[in-house]
């Protein structure tokens, strides 16, 4: 990708970050003569997009969210525009680095400056959710810390406008650990589900480690079922358990039940801490850390938050070519979420033909013409016939019957619901294929369980269903 000398008006000064869709450059506004970050999308990817939630659909709506935004804590947006290669965003350039720099360089910050963090963040939240604006993606590498202490929210790019009715809801947005239960399993959204990422950001600061680790479909699993420890029991030093009962409202499964809005968040941590609370981290956190000076806009890559898993690092099966494995991702992301990277590669393990693939990891989505869609944008066809996954169908592994009482169909329903909170909407092909005629409930249950990477997995499994 080479770097374009000039976007729009602004000359290219140098390079903040790439990813896979564009890239951020470091440019001047040579009208207000100032410093400016600019996000750009290659138009050809543009172009090769015509679903209804399109990518030049969401770069717009970034710069439609964001700009509406005037708040010294929110990263300020002020330009979208195109050329014949790029769509780009201009924004403002933050100097500093990310929280997840901090953490990265090992950086542990001491009351005083989690609540000014929290203080900070969740102010900059009450202005956007005032606005019918939402961030959705949360995380330590959206938050921007300034040289001065103050700390900036940045990437409004997968944010919904509550009047806008492009969003599909089937689309799980955000990053694993910090989406919140609601999102997972396909309820209705709203501001409280930034109340949910809030709470593990807190969580986080207050623990010194996240309350939902691991591969993306056992986070999935722990954030819609399990509740984590209280911050102060899993923390070493076991600091102000004060907090605790802040920290685990926040993490409510039902949002009725979290905090109503950012401000009363806010109000609970202000009233524990009990003292005044600072508007900056205090500058011996940041000179200790050290973390290297950069002119970084937090979201370097471009990618589509719906296609993005953190913490995931699935290497492609062998035999396949990544990049088809990558377009078959993204193409379903756009219907079940950021699960489609685990779906797509757990299912490329088993299938070596294109068509088996996409027929299988197509069963995943609900809605009969979405799958239809989703052939057609993967395969070139409107539907691809069952045989395909007939004949690259791996048998189950042979399991020796054991006495009880036939599995019925009440148990593929069990077995479906309880199997979707590891591995996510392919359940419903896993447990049928696992299912037959005469076979034991005990056998079948087993049989489903084989499809989890690790046998603590396939123990909880067993555990939850019920089989000994």
């Amino acid at each position: 990708m080479t770097t374009p000398q000039r976007l729009g008006k602004y000359p290219i000064t140098g390079v903040l970050g790439k990813g896979a869709m564009g890239a951020v450059y470091r440019g001047y506004d040579p009208v207000i003569k100032r410093p400016v970050a600019i996000k750009t999308i290659r138009k050809e990817l543009i172009e090769e997009d015509a679903k209804a939630e399109s990518l030049a659909n969401r770069f717009r709506k970034e710069a439609q969210a964001a700009g509406a935004l005037n708040h010294p804590g929110i990263v300020a947006i002020y330009e979208y525009g195109e050329d014949d290669e790029y769509a780009y965003i201009a924004m403002e350039c933050v100097e500093g680095n990310t929280l997840r720099d901090y953490l990265a360089r090992g950086a542990t910050f001491d009351e005083r400056d989690t609540v000014s963090i929290m203080s900070q963040l969740l102010d900059a939240l009450a202005f956007a959710h005032g606005h019918a604006i939402w961030h959705r993606d949360i995380k330590p590498a959206n938050i921007m810390i300034m040289a001065n202490g103050r700390i900036k929210l940045a990437d409004f790019g997968v944010a919904r406008i509550e009047s806008s009715d492009r969003t599909q809801a089937s689309v799980i947005m955000g990053t694993p650990g910090y989406i919140a239960p609601e999102q997972y399993l396909g309820q209705t959204c709203d501001w409280r589900m930034d109340i949910f990422s809030a709470g593990v950001l807190f969580y986080l600061l207050l623990a010194g480690q996240a309350p939902f680790r691991g591969r993306p479909e056992a986070i999935m699993h722990d954030v819609c079922y399990a509740d984590p420890e209280p911050p102060s029991a899993v923390d070493p030093l076991h600091r102000w358990p004060k907090y605790d009962p802040i920290a685990t409202r926040a993490l409510q499964k039902k949002p009725e039940q979290r905090f109503q809005s950012a401000a009363e968040f806010r109000s609970a941590i202000l009233a524990a801490y009990a003292r005044p609370v600072s508007d900056a981290i205090s500058e011996s956190t940041i000179i200790a850390t050290r973390v290297r000076p950069a002119a970084v806009e937090p979201s370097a890559s471009s990618a589509p938050k719906s296609t993005q898993i953190a913490g995931t690092s699935l290497p492609p099966p062998t035999g396949w070519d990544p990049s088809v494995l990558a377009k078959i991702e993204v193409e379903l992301a756009r219907f079940v979420g950021p699960v489609a990277r685990v779906i797509v590669r757990r299912a490329a393990r088993e299938h070596a033909d294109k068509l088996a693939l996409v027929a299988v990891v197509g069963q995943s989505i609900e809605r009969i013409e979405d799958r239809e869609r989703f052939c057609l944008a993967t395969t070139g066809q409107r539907s691809v016939a069952p045989i395909a996954v007939a004949a690259g169908a791996p048998t189950s592994p042979t399991l020796t019957s054991a006495s009880g009482p036939a599995m019925t169909p009440q148990d593929l329903d069990r077995a479906t619901q309880l199997l979707t909170a590891y591995i996510g909407p392919i359940a419903r092909v896993v447990a049928k294929r696992a299912a037959g005629e005469g076979i034991s409930r005990r056998d079948f249950y087993a049989r489903v369980a084989q499809s989890l990477d690790s046998e603590a997995q396939r123990e909880r499994f067993l555990r939850e269903a019920g089989v000994p």
